[in-house]
């Protein structure tokens, strides 16, 4: 059973203007999202910026509530819960915020910042939170003495060590992971992703990690979701996703991660044009107005969402795809092997 079930999950934000500050319009953050993350598993949310994935994040764990749709947590629908619900399973759902520096308190000392969580939630007695505290500063790679410094005295990556370190001190089940390496640099992000890996296995711990980097989501989760103005428009395994990738957004992305080997000359595909605006999105396929295989169908119609038994290595893996020049090469593929037949 999955631990984290989302069921056509819509998020819009009103829009206001005028004398009167009326709704005028909303920004379709989120459209109509479903998935599941299984216990112990590690998904990756990828897109450009603007595309919804933060927004995502954030409604799972209940930071936003969500327009319309359902989200289950270990079977629980947890859309309808009010505050005093959500403050008992808030504990098992934490979050790793982009900026470590922005989303921890200046005017408190590191101690200071975890024992404010622990106590809340009453992780563990009084008389054992300073062993406690200690205990989860070693844990990500720190001094002890880190405790008694404020934010301000740490480095960038030090700083998302103790946003780790805040996220892990309730004992969480599930943690969203809101790019937590973008502002850090690259030497340093490969330590953070390591200590991240690390921690998942010795806790046991089931996440949902948001990026714009493929190539970083490749090294670190099991799973990919890849949105666009709101949209899955596509999911699959990590493992060989160069070879499992169809949707031309998908490509695109993929094209624009620097190759490891200087002679492999793959195909790249340049994208035209900007993001359409989440105001007002495109009729028919969110991808239409940028894509390089768009046909008329594209232009008035959205494609679903597609389950489709793949196989790579002789190994059968479902994937979905939302795209009709993914449906029509799929159809010539069978009348090819028809004919052949």
């Amino acid at each position: 059973m999955a631990l984290i079930e989302v069921r056509n999950l819509v998020k819009h934000f009103p829009v206001r203007g005028g004398v009167l500050n009326r709704v005028v319009g909303k920004v379709h953050a989120v459209n109509g999202v479903s998935f599941d993350v299984q216990r112990g598993e590690t998904v990756g949310i990828v897109g450009e910026s603007g595309c919804g994935k933060s927004t995502l994040g954030k409604t799972i764990i209940r930071l936003i509530d969500p327009t319309e749709g359902s989200i289950k947590y270990d079977d629980k629908e947890i859309t309808t819960l009010g505050h005093g619900g959500m403050m008992r399973i808030r504990r098992k759902m934490q979050i790793i915020f982009q900026d470590p520096y922005s989303s921890l308190n200046p005017r408190m000392t590191v101690r200071g910042l975890l024992r404010e969580a622990i106590k809340f939630h009453d992780v563990v007695p009084a008389n054992q939170v300073d062993d406690y505290i200690t205990e989860l500063i070693r844990t990500v790679g720190m001094r002890p003495d880190a405790a008694d410094k404020f934010p301000h005295e740490f480095s960038g990556g030090q700083r998302q060590r103790l946003g780790i370190a805040r996220a892990l001190s309730v004992k969480p089940e599930f943690i969203v992971a809101d790019e937590p390496v973008s502002a850090l640099d690259v030497s340093i992000q490969a330590q953070v992703l390591n200590l991240m890996m690390d921690l998942k296995e010795k806790l046991g711990l089931t996440l949902v990690f948001i990026s714009h980097d493929l190539k970083v989501v490749e090294h670190f989760c099991d799973r990919v979701l890849v949105m666009y103005l709101g949209h899955i428009v596509e999911e699959l395994p990590t493992r060989d996703l160069h070879l499992r990738a169809k949707h031309p957004y998908t490509r695109a992305l993929l094209g624009a991660n620097p190759i490891d080997d200087p002679d492999d000359r793959r195909p790249l595909t340049v994208l035209q044009g900007d993001v359409p605006s989440p105001f007002s999105p495109p009729p028919g396929c969110p991808f239409q107005t940028r894509c390089p295989r768009v046909h008329d169908r594209c232009r008035v119609e959205m494609p679903p969402l597609v389950t489709r038994e793949a196989g790579v290595n002789g190994e059968a893996e479902t994937e979905r795809v939302a795209c009709w020049a993914v449906e029509v090469d799929e159809q010539e593929k069978l009348s090819a092997g028809a004919g052949a037949r």
